[in-house]
């Protein structure tokens, strides 16, 4: 069995944590690159009765 399933994490979980350990372990003049690839912008628009009830909620930033 998988070290990573034994801890009880998800593979998801698991390739998130090692992603931010090798992000964080970069030099510093690779790091800030990298960084930037962690962040994911959302776009959310929500449904009521089969159509758009508002155009769409922005500024969510997941990191």
């Amino acid at each position: 069995m998988s070290a990573w399933r034994q801890a009880g994490l998800s593979y998801i979980n698991y390739s998130n944590i090692a992603a931010k350990v090798l992000r964080r372990s970069l030099k510093p003049e690779f790091r800030a690159d990298a960084l930037k690839r962690d962040e994911s912008h959302v776009r959310i628009t929500p449904w009521a009765n089969g159509r758009p009830a508002r155009k769409y909620i922005s500024g969510f930033l997941l990191t």
